[in-house]
C-alpha cells in the first residue's frame, strides 16, 4: 500500500459524500497516481465501514466489468468486486428517485445465492455450481461518482465499482435446472428492447465471475459466506436511464424483474 490511513479515510469520505449527495467528482487517481490495488480496495472497505457504523446492513457482493461488452465500454480489461448494502435494494416493480443519483445506467444480471461458503484460491466453475443454492434475475443500477463516467480501474474499485441500486426478481431457480451459458437475456426500456444477450457473455460462464471473486477474497484470507447473494456482472453493456423510464428485464427460465425511475 502507498496511501496512509488518513488519506484512505479522506478518499472514502469524499467518494461516499458524492454518492449520498449525488454530485460527481474527478477520478481520484488524478490526485493520487501512486494508489495501488490494495489502496483502492482499502478505500472501498472504509466506505463499507462507514455505512455499517451508521446502521446499514451488508446484504451481498457484486462482480463488475465481467463481460467483454462492459470491459470495452469502460475501457478496462480486468473485473472488479464490490459490496451491496440494504439501502441499495429496491423491490421488483418499485420506483427509484432519479434525483438521488448522478447519471444512472442499468444492466441485466444473473444473481447467485450460495448454500455453502466459497473460498479460494483454486475456486472454479464447478466449485461455484456445487455451492450455489439458487439463481435469480436481477437489474443493477450503476452510478459512477466520477464525472462523465470516466475512470480507471483503481478509481472505480475505490468507488465500490459504481454500486448504487439493485432489483431482484421474485423467482428462485435451482442452479442444476438451467444451463447458465445459454440463458437468453432481454432488457427493455419503455417497451423497446435495448439489450439482448446470453449468460455466456459473462466470462464464458456466469459462475466464472463468482469463482474469480472467491479467489480474489481468498488471496486476502477471506471467503464468501454461505447464504451470500452475489450479482455476477452485467450480461450486456449498461444503458443510461432518465426520469420516467420503465425498465423491464426478462431472463429465460428465471422470469422477469422491473423498476421505474421517477
Amino acid at each position: 500500500m502507498n496511501l496512509t490511513k488518513e488519506v484512505i479515510a479522506q478518499l472514502a469520505e469524499h467518494l461516499e459524500d458524492a454518492e449520498l449527495k449525488a454530485f460527481d467528482v474527478l477520478k481520484i487517481t488524478d490526485a493520487h497516481p501512486e494508489m495501488d490495488w490494495d489502496d483502492a480496495y482499502a478505500v472501498q472497505a472504509e466506505i463499507l465501514r462507514r455505512k455499517l457504523a451508521r446502521g446499514n446492513k451488508l446484504v451481498g457482493l457484486k462482480c463488475g466489468l465481467t463481460s467483454h461488452a462492459k470491459m470495452k465500454q469502460m475501457g478496462v480489461d480486468t473485473a472488479c468486486f464490490g459490496f451491496l448494502v440494504d439501502t441499495f435494494s429496491v423491490p421488483s416493480g418499485g420506483d427509484i428517485k432519479i434525483k438521488e443519483l448522478i447519471h444512472p445506467k442499468v444492466e441485466p444480471e444473473i444473481v447467485f445465492v450460495l448454500k455453502n461458503a466459497l473460498r479460494g484460491p483454486g475456486c472454479h466453475v464447478g466449485s461455484v455450481l456445487a455451492a450455489t443454492d439458487f439463481i435469480m434475475a436481477g437489474i443493477e443500477v450503476i452510478d459512477s461518482r466520477y464525472r462523465d463516467f470516466k475512470f480507471d480501474l483503481k478509481s472505480v474499485v475505490a468507488d465500490n465499482c459504481s454500486s448504487s441500486r439493485f432489483i431482484l426478481g421474485n423467482q428462485a431457480v435451482p442452479v442444476n435446472q438451467v444451463d447458465l451459458r445459454t440463458l437468453g437475456v432481454v432488457m427493455e426500456i419503455n417497451g423497446q428492447a435495448v439489450s439482448i444477450g446470453a449468460g455466456a457473455a459473462v466470462l464464458g460462464h456466469p459462475a466464472a465471475a463468482i469463482a474469480m471473486l472467491a479467489n480474489h477474497l481468498g488471496a486476502r484470507g477471506e471467503e464468501i459466506p454461505a447464504g451470500t447473494m452475489i450479482l455476477s456482472g452485467g450480461v450486456t453493456e449498461a444503458v443510461a436511464v432518465k426520469e420516467g423510464d420503465f425498465v423491464n428485464l426478462n431472463i429465460q427460465s428465471l422470469g422477469g424483474v422491473s423498476t421505474r425511475f421517477i
